[in-house]
This record gives structure tokens, C-alpha cells and sequence, in this order.
């Protein structure tokens, strides 16, 4: 099953750098001996098995950007899935942005009108770090101003941090054809496992494609022995998806290959290992009374299951 992705925006916006790193296994400082993109570059992903993202890179320069929507505009912008449009947040040309932002619009209204449209303000380390969430939502707003009847979802984006793996893993959710079958199956392992928690993460990419959490986060408080809310990172997910992914490609530089990991602290266990051939899966547990030996044996029992959820075979 194919997908058609559109990637635009203007030269030097960070486009091409975000595709090594999510699909290429880049880190952040090696995108900067990657070239402007030329015209078009069409790559193919496969993801989760039968889902092969179709990605077109499209180069940024004023006369690329005019001959999309002037004589290639029928070809590029026909049969699209996903506009990924990529604003630089310290662009001196915004009004130029916003035009070609319009025209892209105008072209997926008239060819791909059910398309999804996610606008990525990038390199957001630029920005002090009080002024980013003003700055962010100014630029939303003028997006979903321009945008009109049109869904746009925005997401404030950097190589530097998690904030890339949030934004990817949204745009990659709305992709899977089968996702609510497999968020109702997770929800089931999580409660068979007894676990707080269960991400499941893409093998290659390490995106989040989704989790089920079972359990309050609360944690009693030593001091006054009262019972408080303890509020979770809304941005743990994409955090450990990062950390695992850095940890992999470091294996893979000194010539060993990642499979599976073990991390205990006091108060839980984490366990991650592979899923299906194309999944791994994090499992949290805090209940002391729970082996291992028998988190492990849960998901070793899970893996065909899932499989047949990846494969279609189960509706």
C-alpha cells in the first residue's frame, strides 16, 4: 500500500535534514554537510510492512516553488495523502513563505482535496526558549487563517530535540490503515501484562505509532505522607523514542547490533524488545511482584499476535 508524502518549503528549511534523521539514521550535526535538494528527490519507505511511504522531497528555490504550481502542479499535487509544509522560524521572507504556503493550499484543494496538511514551524532551538510558545502560536494562527475550511495541524519542530519524533510520529499515525485495531489490541496487552504502560515504536525509525497507559501516575510523598499527582512528561514518548534511537545507531558504529534492553530503577522496570519483524515494544512495569520472567514471557507470547494485526488478518 502505497502513500504519496509531499515535503515542501523553502530552501534551507530544513527539509532534507529532517528526512536523514528520521528515515536515513542521521544524527543532528551530520545533516550539515547535506546538500540543497534539486528539483525533486522521490524516495521510498517501508513502513510497518505493507505501508510504503512514497516521499517527495521537493526542492525549495524560487523557480522549483513556481514551476509546482505552474506546470507540474496536476502531477505533483495529484493523489496526495500528506502535504508536510516547513516553515523556517526565522525566515526574512515570510510573506514569500506565506504565498507559496497558499498555492500549495490551492493546488491540494483542487487535485487531493481529503489530503492532511501538517505544518512543521522549524528550527525552534533558534528562538529564545521563553519567547518559543508566542512565536509558535503566532505562526499557527496565520497558518489556520490562510488554511480556511482546511484541516492543518502545526507542530513547533528541531533536529536538536524530541520535538522532530512528535511531529513525525503524528504525521505517520494518520497514515496506518489499521491503527484502531491495533490501539484497542495494545490496550489488551497492557491490562494482560499488568503494566502502567506499553509504547510501541516502529523498528526502523523508532517512531511512536501508539500506547496504552493503564494506570494513575501518582507517587506518595515522603515528607508530609500526603498522596500526590505526580503529572507525567507529555513528551516522554518521544523522548525515549530519541534516546533509543542514539543508543541503536551508537551499537551500530562499534559493530553490534540492537535487540533488546532492560532497565530497572526503584519504583519500576522498563522492557524493550522487538515486537514483529518491523515493531519494538516498551513495556513499564511498577508492581515489585511482577517477575521479569514473566513480563518477558507476555511479550514472547504477543509476537504472533501482532503480527497478524500488522498483516491485516485480524479486522
Amino acid at each position: 500500500m502505497k502513500k504519496k508524502v509531499l515535503l515542501m518549503g523553502k530552501s534551507g528549511s530544513g527539509k532534507t535534514s529532517m528526512r536523514s534523521i528520521i528515515f536515513a539514521n542521521y544524527i543532528a550535526r551530520d545533516t550539515r554537510r547535506l546538500g540543497a535538494t534539486i528539483d525533486i528527490e522521490h524516495s521510498h519507505v517501508r513502513f510497518l510492512g505493507n505501508l510504503v511511504l512514497n516521499l517527495w522531497d521537493c526542492g525549495g528555490q524560487d523557480v522549483f516553488m513556481e514551476s509546482y504550481f505552474a506546470s507540474q502542479r496536476d502531477q505533483i499535487f495529484r493523489n496526495v495523502e500528506v502535504l508536510i509544509y516547513i516553515f523556517d522560524v526565522e525566515s526574512r521572507e515570510l510573506d514569500k513563505d506565506l504565498s507559496y504556503f497558499q498555492n500549495s493550499l490551492d493546488a491540494i484543494g483542487a487535485n487531493s482535496k481529503d489530503a492532511r496538511i501538517f505544518c512543521l514551524i522549524h528550527k525552534m532551538d533558534l528562538v529564545k526558549e521563553g519567547q518559543r510558545e508566542e512565536v509558535f502560536r503566532n505562526m499557527e494562527s496565520q497558518l489556520k487563517k490562510r488554511a480556511g475550511s482546511l484541516n492543518v495541524s502545526c507542530f513547533a519542530t528541531s533536529i536538536w530535540d524530541e520535538t522532530l519524533y512528535k511531529a513525525w510520529s503524528s504525521i505517520v499515525y494518520s497514515l496506518i490503515p489499521n491503527v484502531k485495531v491495533l490501539e484497542t489490541q495494545l490496550e489488551n496487552f497492557c491490562r494482560i501484562c499488568d503494566a502502567d504502560e506499553i509504547i510501541l515504536f516502529e523498528r526502523t525509525t523508532f517512531l511512536v505509532i501508539s500506547h496504552s497507559t493503564t494506570r494513575e501516575f501518582s507517587q506518595e510523598h515522603q515528607l508530609s505522607n500526603k498522596t500526590t499527582q505526580l503529572i507525567p512528561d507529555a513528551q516522554r514518548f518521544e523522548k525515549v523514542s530519541n534516546i533509543i534511537k542514539q543508543f541503536k545507531l551508537s551499537c551500530s558504529k562499534n559493530q553490534a547490533q540492537f535487540q533488546s534492553m532492560e532497565v530497572r530503577r526503584k519504583g519500576f522496570s522498563a522492557f524493550v524488545d522487538v515486537l514483529t519483524p518491523n515493531t519494538y515494544v516498551m513495556v513499564v512495569v511498577s508492581d515489585p511482584n511482577i517477575q521479569p520472567a514473566a513480563t518477558m514471557m507476555n511479550i514472547n507470547s504477543a509476537r504472533k499476535h501482532f503480527e497478524k494485526i500488522e498483516q491485516g488478518q485480524l479486522k
